[in-house]
């Protein structure tokens, strides 16, 4: 994997999942033009304006006989060939004009349980299986993104005890 990457799926929806594609959205602070959340206290919001997810992990849980597929977990961006264990908060994603500041690891929620094996959401959760969370991001910025977008990783840089 590496620090460059390709958005292969921009998700939407008015509340709920799955979130399904669409071609190009326009992304501000606010999140994605035309998505919505159910629950606020938990989705949305300026630091989880957006959720993102990679597409190769994707693939390896379908190939563990998950039924998971891009915006079933109601992610609104994603994203193939990022080194996803880079993608932790902290961590910077440049599109275009725009910049994603990875702000936290979003927690599996019981309604993406139907895109797991056993209905167990867990296996996407970051404190029982490291590396494998979905991420929510902060937007600087506003413009278009479209499906096929380049993305580059600005991996985080831990801080030292100066």
């Amino acid at each position: 994997m590496s620090k460059h990457g390709t958005i292969v799926s921009i998700n939407v929806s008015r509340g709920g999942v799955p979130k399904l594609p669409v071609a190009s959205a326009l992304v501000s602070p606010a999140g994605l033009d035309g998505d919505g959340q159910r629950d606020r206290r938990h989705h949305g919001g300026p630091e989880r304006a957006l959720c993102l997810y990679s597409q190769d992990r994707i693939d390896a849980l379908r190939g563990e006989g998950h039924t998971i597929a891009a915006g079933t977990t109601g992610e609104n961006l994603t994203i193939r060939g990022l080194d996803w264990d880079a993608v932790i908060p902290g961590a910077v994603l440049h599109v275009g004009g725009l910049t994603f500041e990875i702000t936290s690891y979003a927690s599996p929620c019981t309604s993406i349980r139907p895109s797991f094996r056993d209905a167990d959401s867990t296996r996407i959760s970051q404190k029982v299986h490291p590396g494998w969370s979905r991420v929510y991001a902060r937007v600087v910025g506003e413009g278009e993104i479209r499906e096929g977008d380049a993305v580059l990783l600005t991996p985080s840089i831990p801080l030292g005890d100066d």
